[in-house]
């Protein structure tokens, strides 16, 4: 097994923080190794920031608040409107990035740049969505109106399964709207973020308004005690979303905090099979099943299970998996030697609680990589939802199948399910697919869509232990996160004031 000895510290490149507006080396010793997942080596060393670091990033980004809040909200999407153009010409360096330090194809890669960019694109617009109401005349010579102001400093912490997309679900709609932002992305892989830090900076934004640290929990504790960051986001585990929310909503800042996902898609017996196969496949083993949107169950309505499951098994066994710079590749490894053995004990577990392990994809060999982190595609039949491979997030290319007899036991299990994320349903007939998404309780729902992402002027977000805290990402939900309303209520009189008035005003 690899490990992070594996190439010797001293002879990987040590990755830069990004404050106020250019790169910082570490101040302190503390750092972890970025290692290839093709490889098993080790590709760089990531600092992690102590409360110094933190207090630094914080302090630049409140130095820059009041110039940046201040600018025209047209002159803020100016500068998101050069960075898009950045993020296009750049689309393939980004992408080599994700897959050298995360480890999923090269086409996924891109494919994630570009939904990135699509809230940047959004972002652009912004200025129509801080308008606020006004009303004329409410009383005798008043007016009121609304408005929407920046939040402060803002805070993100962010995965390592999107290392791109996800940070920019949350920073350009945070700048748009006058904010000033500190990003503390996955250690797993960060090189992404000094890329993207690079760029807004050659876009025009001012120092400060936009830094990286790097880190850990002691990081993430420091961002958290911090009184001057005023805004969380966090996208990551149920576990670690509860505690950011809890924590940070005690010391009086607004939180976001989407945790975890064990996605349905529901298979109907008039299904079209061929398509419904084709997007259990790519849902559930795309980017090796490490999705907040994947599809990791597969429920087989009646009698269509038997062809379903023998469709999936051939799929699977000959699913592409290697390196995801090479060509033709399907499926890369997973982000750590760590997570792939916990991702095959749950596989063992599996087995032991007599769930039907139909592919088993332990063990498989990448000629040429024998160190990289590779786990081939594995599914499941007759999973029961007392078993742990269907009540726990397994965050890999594990896919069960549960048989249930109708559409409303279908529509029950998924509604019983702790986690509500993401939800699909393949079927031919229009009253089961309204009949699904009215009565499903799921923050996210596709027909005839496996993986039902919505678009960047959409928001993103799931339900019950999905999602902690009142807003989803990106768009509306995302503008009115990162903004305070203020009603202010006027009124000029032309004669002097009649006295003090000692009751409440009525109209």
């Amino acid at each position: 097994m690899a490990s992070s000895e594996a190439t010797p510290h001293a002879a990987a490149a040590v990755l830069d923080h990004y404050i106020a507006g250019r790169r910082v080396a570490p101040a302190g010793s503390r750092g972890a190794a970025v290692i290839a997942p093709s490889t098993g080596q080790v590709s760089a060393r990531v600092p992690l920031a102590g409360a110094g670091e933190v207090a630094a990033a914080v302090a630049a980004a409140a130095a820059a608040l009041p110039g940046w809040s201040a600018a025209p909200p047209l002159r803020r999407a100016r500068v998101l409107q050069r960075f898009r153009e950045l993020l296009e010409r750049h689309r393939d360096d980004l992408a080599r990035i994700i897959t050298r330090e995360h480890g999923k194809v090269l086409d996924d890669a891109r494919g994630e740049v570009v939904r990135g960019t699509e809230v940047v694109e959004f972002a652009c617009g912004i200025p129509h969505l801080l308008k606020g109401e006004h009303s004329a005349e409410i009383g005798a010579g008043v007016d009121s109106w609304s408005l929407r102001q920046p939040v402060g400093v803002c805070a993100g912490i962010t995965p390592f399964n999107f290392p791109v997309m996800v940070p920019m679900w949350m920073f350009p709609v945070a700048l748009a709207c006058g904010n000033t932002f500190v990003l503390k992305p996955s250690e797993r892989d960060p090189s992404a973020s000094l890329f993207v830090a690079d760029l807004l900076a050659e876009a025009g934004l001012p120092p400060g308004v936009f830094n990286v640290v790097h880190g850990d929990k002691e990081t993430v504790d420091a961002l958290l005690d911090d009184p001057r960051v005023a805004a969380v986001s966090f996208v990551g585990s149920t576990p670690v979303a509860e505690a950011i929310y809890t924590v940070g909503s005690a010391a009086g800042k607004r939180v976001q905090a989407l945790g975890g996902a064990k996605n349905h898609l529901v298979v109907m017996p008039d299904a079209d099979l061929d398509q419904a196969v084709d997007a259990l496949v790519g849902a559930a083993y795309g980017s090796a099943g490490e999705r907040c949107m994947a599809i990791s169950v597969a429920v087989a309505v009646g009698g269509i299970a038997d062809e379903l499951v023998a469709r999936l098994a051939e799929r699977a066994r000959t699913l592409k998996v290697g390196p995801g710079l090479e060509p033709g590749m399907e499926m890369g490894p997973l982000v750590t030697a760590a997570h792939r053995d916990r991702v095959s004990g749950y596989v063992a577990t599996g087995v032991a609680e007599g769930a039907q392990l139909v592919v088993d994809g332990r063990g498989l060999q990448v000629a040429g990589h024998p160190d990289g982190f590779f786990l081939g595609g594995c599914l499941f039949d007759h999973v029961k939802p007392a078993m742990r491979i269907y009540r726990e997030e397994i965050f890999g290319p594990v896919l069960c199948v549960v048989r249930v007899p109708d559409f409303a036991a279908a529509v029950d299990l998924v509604n019983r399910h702790e986690f509500a994320n993401g939800t699909a349903i393949f079927t031919r007939s229009g009253h089961a697919a309204r009949e699904f998404a009215a009565r499903i309780e799921v923050g996210m729902v596709g027909i005839n869509v496996p993986i039902p992402v919505p678009m960047a002027f959409h928001s993103f977000g799931g339900w019950k232990r999905s999602l902690f805290g009142d807003h989803a990402v990106h768009g509306p939900e995302g503008v009115r996160f990162y903004t305070r309303l203020k009603t202010v209520t006027s009124r000029w009189p032309d004669d002097p004031p009649g006295g003090a008035s000692f009751v409440m005003p009525t109209h």
